[in-house]
């Protein structure tokens, strides 16, 4: 535990360094939330929205967006590059092992969607007027799961992605389609049947599905399982794919 809490301090260090990922975490998504609540307003609609506000809708999607810019970006490019500079190779050969070096950058990526996700909601607040979650305390659960379900895809992408350059322009380009696909961008409502379809592929709309739940007390159905199925294989293909260098 304590190796745990030193790897996690000194990662949390490195990425306070990291203007990029601080950018698309949290300063991005509020840019974007901003800019959707200037085009669509908060008034409800029955056709779009899950039938409530926008702004309500997508403040709840935003803090899934939050998550996902950290898992998909942030988080296979700190394990590749580490990877690519030798230090995980100097972890290994310290004896460290691979679910420490792993639980570290979990414990980041959690630290940070939660600041980020609080500031996201205070600030959304001072400019919006939206719906509070149903659930405070499951909403809090649904923000874990998804937490640790992306984690656990960024942490297989950070095993099989080559180098931190790599990982870095993957993950962005795969964000900008979550973004656009998985529930954060356009109604999922007003999306081509096509759309749609791969839109129920993309991990982003599951978790926004499942933030929703407790968040608007709409019931996510199947969106739970997923979310723990992208879990469970995240992070079992991620340990057995992990490599040192």
């Amino acid at each position: 535990m304590r190796t745990l809490a030193k790897l996690s301090t000194v990662e949390l260090k490195l990425l306070a360094r990291d203007p990029l990922t601080l950018l698309f975490s949290l300063a991005l998504p509020l840019v974007s939330l901003v800019v959707l609540g200037g085009v669509f307003g908060n008034q409800p609609s029955p056709e779009v929205w899950q039938g409530v506000g926008p702004m309500t809708y997508y403040v709840p999607a935003y803090v899934g967006l939050v998550i996902a810019a950290l898992a998909i970006i942030s988080l296979p490019t700190a394990i590749a590059g580490d990877r690519e500079r030798g230090v995980l190779k100097r972890f290994h050969a310290s004896g460290l092992p691979a679910t420490a070096v792993i639980g570290a950058q979990v414990v980041v990526l959690y630290v940070v969607a939660v600041v980020s996700s609080l500031l996201l909601v205070g600030l959304a607040s001072l400019i919006y007027t939206f719906e509070w979650p149903q659930s405070l305390l499951g909403v809090v659960g649904a923000f874990t799961l998804s937490a640790l379900s992306l984690a656990a895809l960024g942490v297989l992408l950070g095993a099989v992605l080559p180098t931190a350059r790599a990982a870095q322009a993957f993950g962005v380009m795969a964000w900008f389609v979550l973004f656009i696909l998985g529930g954060a961008g356009p109604p999922y409502e007003v999306m081509t049947s096509a759309m749609q379809h791969v839109a129920d592929f993309t991990p982003l709309r599951h978790v926004v599905l499942v933030l929703h739940d407790p968040w608007l007390a709409i019931a996510a159905g199947w969106s739970w399982a997923i979310v723990v199925g992208m879990l469970v294989v995240g992070s079992v293909l991620g340990v057995l794919l992990f490599r040192w260098e």
